[in-house]
């Protein structure tokens, strides 16, 4: 985990709202004529120049979600507006143009690109695409973008397979760039590199926010990672938003859940009466989710209301949302 990376003060409540992400459900048909839910409602205001991580266990809705911010998966329900509108309904040349305004780097860039283009073509593909740039300016632009994400300028020549993983990424980063997006979602853009270069990509990220005002939405695992530089944090759980609270008062977050994920960072430097604590109890069958809450058969603190009522969120402090009937008390967050 980075150690280096600071994080950016920010007011979520004086900046100006550029997407409202508003009860999207994505329901997926499987066999036998059910349905896996992998986003039950979901609603999340975006906001400019912000980082919102997206955090939670494997299979929680995630990358579903970027996926229906980026128009790759049509929502069952729900509407995503984007300046006033909403871009689910987008359609044709309409929904191609969106793509200039929010982009997306992916998990693993040597899937992402083509083995056998040159990095200068890489990046300058979208510009080509959107007549931005002529064929004889590739070898300038590329130059330009490759500086702009800290790579020397005679990596435009070069194949993505003579490149290490860190410098892929920044090819990735740089290739979102090119069409001046004013959204990034970075789906697991950091979790295959090593913890160094985690490190310089973060502050890359960073950086580039402070001088170009970029909003990102950050999928990750890493809590302790995300509490350095998000500036907002939402916890997903089985499709649900779980906890929404400022990235640096993590360490006051007050949903079980989000409490369950804390405890199972393992710490760089060792500390005294430190144990790593596993979630117990199963996880439910997204295709037959009981009624109540999600968290029920995992949550210590389960009684009778959890499993009949499913809890909504609410606002506990300032810009810190939980959906839970027993949130953690002052107390127990001491122990």
């Amino acid at each position: 985990m980075p150690d280096t990376v600071n994080h950016v003060p920010y007011d979520a409540h004086n900046s100006e709202i550029i997407m409202n992400i508003r009860n999207i459900t994505k329901k997926f048909p499987v066999a036998g004529g059910k349905f896996l839910t992998a986003c039950d409602n979901v609603s999340i205001n975006v906001r400019k120049a912000e980082t919102i991580a997206i955090v939670g266990e494997s299979g929680c809705g995630k990358t579903t979600l970027l996926k229906a911010v980026m128009n790759i998966h049509a929502p069952t329900s729900g509407e995503i507006v984007f300046h006033g509108k909403d871009i689910t309904k987008l359609t044709g040349e309409e929904k191609r143009q969106n793509y200039r305004h929010i982009q997306m780097v992916f998990q693993d860039p040597t899937a992402a690109f083509n083995p056998k283009m040159k990095v200068k073509n890489i990046i300058c593909e979208p510009l080509l695409n959107f007549n931005l740039i002529k064929k004889s300016e590739i070898d300038e632009k590329a130059r330009e973008l490759l500086e702009m994400v800290e790579l020397p300028g005679d990596f435009a020549d070069r194949y993505p397979n003579n490149m290490s993983g860190g410098q892929r990424q920044r090819v990735a980063i740089a290739r979102a760039l090119a069409l001046q997006p004013e959204i990034i979602a970075c789906d697991e853009a950091t979790s295959a590199l090593d913890v160094s270069v985690q490190d310089t990509v973060i502050k890359l990220l960073v950086k580039l926010q402070q001088e170009r005002g970029i909003t990102y939405l950050f999928i990750c695992h890493d809590l302790a990672l995300v509490s350095m530089f998000a500036q907002r944090v939402a916890v997903m759980y089985l499709g649900n938003v779980m906890e929404k609270i400022d990235g640096d008062k993590l360490d006051n977050a007050r949903h079980p859940y989000t409490r369950a994920l804390l405890k199972a960072v393992f710490p760089v430097a060792t500390k005294d009466n430190f144990t790593i604590e596993t979630l117990q109890g199963d996880i439910p069958s997204p295709l037959d989710m009981p009624a109540g809450c999600p968290f029920q058969d995992r949550c210590y603190k389960c009684a009778d209301k959890c499993r009949t009522e499913k809890p909504v969120l609410q606002e506990l402090d300032y810009n810190h949302y939980v959906a839970c009937h027993y949130p953690v008390t002052d107390e127990e967050l001491c122990r």
